[in-house]
């Protein structure tokens, strides 16, 4: 699969089959249809497109958009639709300028000249163009004059099972993350980078990897203990993680730290890949730090039965 950054550098196929959308998180819905994009595009010996934004519209056009969350980030999405089997992913940026164009400008420039559009698979309640005037009944209406069939990606295939992007978020804020990940047909992640703590862990018996995120857009389950595998200089490691504030110890700033079995190396700076499996407990402040050590090394039973 190849990423494309500048449309003008995007080298037309004879056939392209293409979807649009933020795709955020790539879950189960969005799995279907991507693969139906790619079984369409090999049928007709063409190329799927996937046709994305970034940065995500809502942050452009909203003035609420510090709220915003997403469950992937713009790397984290690549990964995850290039094991579809996709093409290309077509990455335009979102400016102000850019929403300003019409539906029409916006298929005449992007999807006919730019991308050779043959099949295009939109879904029900999909909008684009300045105002949000372009949808499925403005397609249908000029698909002759653009010269592509439209495919409508019906309401039963994006809400299958009652999937949505939002739902997922839903279930991650109340730190259902089994839910979560039976939406997304993995176990959600976050990508981030070793760095120094207090080292306060090391001295009951817990060392931990203290985890910093750069986007602070990505998502972040709700605060609580969870069973974990983590990946660090491509080795996997199971383990357990704390999301919170640490009251026990008076913290004063929401840090995310986590605990790997068997594990006692220097990775600081290193990359870490952390996989949610199960949530244990919500965060509690205990009595003293004998009683904190006392429930982490309950915490740690009850994630080796979840991870074996």
């Amino acid at each position: 699969m190849k990423v494309i950054d500048h449309i003008d550098s995007f080298e037309k196929p004879d056939f392209s089959v293409v979807t649009i959308g933020t795709f955020d998180g790539v879950h189960v819905g969005h799995q279907a249809i991507l693969k139906r994009l790619v079984a369409e595009a090999k049928k007709h010996d063409g190329k799927s497109v996937l046709i994305t934004f970034w940065p995500h519209p809502r942050f452009i056009l909203n003035k609420d958009a510090e709220k915003l969350k997403l469950l992937t980030t713009f790397d984290e999405k690549v990964k995850l639709v290039s094991h579809l089997g996709v093409d290309y992913i077509l990455k335009i940026p979102f400016t102000p300028e850019f929403s300003n164009l019409s539906a029409d400008q916006f298929v005449h420039q992007i999807l006919v000249e730019k991308v050779g559009t043959k099949q295009l698979f939109i879904g029900y309640d999909h909008h684009f163009g300045n105002n949000r005037e372009g949808n499925i009944d403005f397609l249908n209406e000029h698909a002759e004059t653009y010269g592509f069939e439209v495919n409508e990606i019906s309401r039963q295939e994006i809400d299958h099972i009652g999937i949505s992007s939002t739902k997922i978020r839903s279930t991650l804020e109340s730190g259902e993350i089994h839910l979560a990940n039976s939406l997304l047909g993995r176990n959600y992640c976050i990508t981030g980078k070793v760095i120094d703590g207090n080292k306060k862990g090391r001295t009951i018996g817990f060392p931990t990897a203290n985890i910093e995120i750069p986007e602070s857009y990505k998502l972040l389950p709700a605060d609580g203990a969870y069973a974990v595998k983590a990946r660090v200089k491509d080795e996997w490691y199971n383990g357990m993680l704390n999301i919170g504030f640490k009251p026990t110890v008076d913290g004063t700033k929401r840090t995310i730290e986590a605990h790997l079995f068997n594990f006692d190396s220097d990775i600081y700076g290193a990359e870490i890949i952390v996989e949610f499996v199960r949530s244990l407990r919500k965060e509690m402040k205990f009595a003293n730090v004998s009683e904190l050590s006392g429930q982490l090394v309950k915490d740690k039973e009850e994630a080796l039965k979840i991870l074996s």
